[in-house]
């Protein structure tokens, strides 16, 4: 090898995706979360159709209006997160902090409607071991979906405060903000399916 070959740099083959490793680990935490939340559904839906009783009718166990307000109000957040990358993207920390902000107040909100609802649900003798309706699964199901997911909503609260805290004109990074639409996007897209398999199925 002559002395000018040695020195020559060496021809790497570049990246087919041009994706930053924190965005990969993202998408394969949100990846794996949704295959276990798909576990959780699977099992759920099976359970009720093996089941020899009844299982109960929703509409009489929940208020129905108030659970659709819920739905509406978490979704409602996915735009302000929307709203909230774009700023970031376009350089208008101003703007992408008051989204955030906006974003994990809705957040709250959402938490606050369903402790609401468990305890209501609580206070008309729903357990883990059994409930007033007939079948022990149907409080024990609600209990798991409902109480995982709401605590990814609760740690993505403190991902958008974190986020909202560090997007300052002298640290504004478009990319963490993206990494945390991300997340709060899977979490809203995860209680749509909540919603229409153990609501309104």
């Amino acid at each position: 090898m002559t002395q000018g070959e040695a020195s020559a740099p060496l021809d790497i083959e570049p990246s087919s995706f041009n994706v930053s490793w924190q965005k990969t680990m993202m998408w394969m935490f949100i990846i794996t979360d949704a295959l276990l939340f798909s576990g959780y559904l699977a099992s759920y839906m099976f359970t009720r159709l093996a089941s020899d009783v009844g299982w109960p009718d929703q509409t009489e166990v929940f208020s129905m209006n108030f659970i659709t307000v819920m739905t509406f109000t978490l979704i409602t957040s996915s735009a302000t997160m929307a709203c909230a990358v774009k700023a970031a993207t376009d350089k208008d920390h101003k703007t992408a902090r008051k989204y955030l902000l906006l974003t994990a107040l809705i957040g709250l909100a959402f938490l606050g409607m369903q402790a609401i609802e468990w305890s209501h649900f609580i206070g008309d003798g729903a357990r883990l071991d059994g409930n007033p309706w007939g079948v022990p699964a149907f409080s024990a199901y609600f209990f798991m979906m409902t109480g995982f997911h709401g605590t990814h909503v609760l740690l993505g609260v403190v991902i958008l405060l974190i986020t909202y805290l560090h997007t300052t004109p002298a640290r504004l990074d478009a990319g963490k903000v993206e990494l945390a639409g991300l997340y709060w996007h899977f979490v809203d897209l995860v209680w749509v399916f909540i919603f229409g398999c153990f609501y309104l199925l």
